[in-house]
């Protein structure tokens, strides 16, 4: 009968020790990031840690020291494929580490996050935290955290970017690539829908796009976007308005995929091709991105990439006052929902 019991014994510090030459010490070193290890040896005990799959007692190291071995992470997004992209990054590189993972949801006004933060802080003792947006650029958040002197790195801010450590891509690059990428398919008319009005990174997302387009003398004007919240539902209604107002675009870029993918829903449901009759681009690459058909052309934000690089930060002891940023780089995906414009649009010449 399989069960508990039956299981093999978990390795031990000492079986790490043992099978990468090193003392337990050495061993203890590596595992709470300490200085004063050699790259070779760091690199023995971590391939032993990896081998023997050895957890360590996260009860025991927070006895034995002043250390907790948890992060947190606070967000608030619509966006299920971004936030499970952002856990999926912050697992990883706990467990890699030898830490635990708090997830938190701050939402709401600003009392109210105030108070989920402090409730939050208080129930469970951690050795940092990691905010993703938008909650890394409200105020009331990092006021409250430099108040109680909890080390907090940031993903992605747009705000108050000398206040601590952080992550970031450059969302404006990213959407100019974007616009120039359609420009030279032949595009001339477009649409565009915006992001959450309380990320920061929406606003930063639009005004690169606008300003590709400024750039080749076209003026992306208040009738040709739409404003939308990152869900599904808001890409939709922003598309179906979009192509109700002639002359509709040929190709709409929206601020995430999510909103990409209620686009490319609206135009099926009006019965217009994708590519053919409209091209569609979105920005995040989440999962959805190649579920749908045709399959999305999007920016490839590394988030998972991103956020495990904020919680390494955060262990590695880079805390309030320090600000060196961390930046990624993107890639922009070309798939099949994105292609030249309708001929007629071509010979017309607009």
């Amino acid at each position: 009968m399989s069960g508990l019991r039956n299981r093999p014994p978990l390795a031990t510090i000492h079986d790490v020790a043992q099978l990468a030459g090193v003392s337990i010490k050495t061993v203890s070193r590596v595992v709470n990031r300490e200085p004063h290890v050699s790259a070779g040896t760091r690199a023995r005990v971590d391939r032993a840690i990896q081998v023997l799959n050895y957890r360590p007692n996260i009860a025991a190291r927070t006895l034995a020291g002043s250390r907790a071995y948890l992060v947190g992470l606070y967000f608030d997004n619509p966006s299920a494929g971004y936030v499970s992209q952002m856990q999926s990054g912050a697992l990883r590189a706990c467990r890699a580490a030898g830490y635990h993972l708090v997830i938190e949801q701050l939402a709401g006004s600003s009392v109210e996050v105030q108070n989920q933060l402090r409730q939050s802080l208080a129930a469970v003792r951690m050795d940092g935290v990691v905010l993703s947006p938008p909650v890394c650029d409200r105020g009331e958040v990092l006021d409250l955290l430099d108040a109680l002197a909890v080390p907090h790195v940031r993903i992605a801010p747009a705000r108050e970017l000398g206040r601590g450590p952080y992550v970031c891509m450059d969302d404006g690059r990213a959407a100019q690539e974007m616009a120039r990428r359609l420009l030279a398919l032949g595009h001339r008319r477009f649409g565009f829908i915006k992001g959450h009005p309380d990320h920061a990174a929406a606003e930063i997302r639009w005004r690169g796009f606008a300003n590709a387009l400024a750039a080749a003398g076209l003026i992306l004007g208040p009738r040709d976007t739409w404003q939308g919240d990152f869900s599904f539902r808001s890409g939709s209604e922003g598309a179906r308005r979009l192509l109700s107002r002639g002359p509709r675009p040929t190709a709409i870029f929206a601020s995430n995929d999510d909103m990409a993918l209620g686009a490319i829903a609206m135009a099926h449901r009006l019965g217009l091709r994708i590519p053919d009759d409209l091209s569609v681009a979105g920005f995040d690459d989440s999962p959805g991105a190649e579920a749908v058909w045709p399959p999305l052309t999007t920016i490839r934000q590394p988030v998972a990439e991103m956020t495990a690089g904020a919680v390494n930060m955060l262990i590695d002891g880079h805390g309030p006052g320090r600000s060196e940023p961390q930046l990624f780089d993107f890639e922009l995906v070309v798939r099949g929902s994105t292609g030249p414009p309708p001929i007629v649009d071509l010979a017309a010449g607009l």
